[in-house]
């Protein structure tokens, strides 16, 4: 729906200049805007998911001399498939991003200026920062460090920081609140792919806790 109202200009699109504009001109700090924009340049969030990556990894699979095996199926756990989906996650991003932006061909926020370079609907730096953080607390979230509890937290912790980053994005005048939404719905199919990639193919859909799978001596349910 935000793409097609992007592109036939239709009434949302109206509305959503007009609150663009009012965020930009509004007493929003501009150092912590830019601070959180800035977060969605792909020098920052790409070093934070690796090491968050190699973290997973490290977790899941220290301490096993012999390739680990579910419970039930007895099949391997591919404990190194989430970690490396993540890194193939953020190569296809910008392989979605550009030909849209290309497609879309939607002028800048005035700050921004016109010209060939127009292309801003949905966001890159929206799209990477809601990926690359997001994979990072799905990957630690899978990788079963920390209470229940403390997963709610990271997700919320995610959440409220890619709103920092959109908001910051619209004040800075770089983007439209529908580029930063409409990137926001491209994360979420991307991470919804991701996690049901990992759940599927890893062998062990819970989160594992860093701890190694019951052997074969452990009882199974009939």
């Amino acid at each position: 729906m935000i793409s097609w109202q992007v592109a036939g200009a239709g009434p949302l699109r109206a509305a959503d200049e007009r609150v663009g504009s009012a965020l930009a001109g509004s007493a929003i700090p501009q150092g912590l805007a830019e601070f959180f924009a800035d977060l969605g340049n792909t020098a920052v969030a790409l070093p934070v998911v690796l090491v968050v990556a190699a973290w997973a990894a490290w977790r899941v699979g220290r301490g096993r001399r012999r390739p680990p095996r579910d419970a039930e199926s007895g099949a391997p756990v591919r404990w190194w498939l989430p970690p490396l989906a993540a890194a193939l996650t953020l190569g296809v991003l910008p392989a979605l991003v550009v030909p849209l932006k290309l497609w879309f061909a939607r002028p800048g926020p005035p700050q921004m200026g016109a010209g060939a370079h127009e292309g801003f609907y949905p966001s890159g730096h929206g799209a990477t920062a809601a990926v690359a953080y997001g994979l990072a607390a799905l990957l630690v979230i899978r990788a079963g460090a920390g209470p229940r509890r403390g997963r709610g937290l990271l997700a919320a912790g995610v959440a409220l920081l890619n709103a920092g980053v959109g908001l910051g994005l619209v004040r800075q005048g770089y983007h439209w609140p529908l580029d930063v939404l409409g990137s926001w719905c491209l994360a979420g199919v991307l991470l919804t792919v991701w996690w049901a990639v990992c759940a599927r193919w890893t062998g062990d859909d819970a989160p594992s806790g860093g701890e190694a799978p019951a052997g074969d001596d452990a009882p199974r349910t009939p």
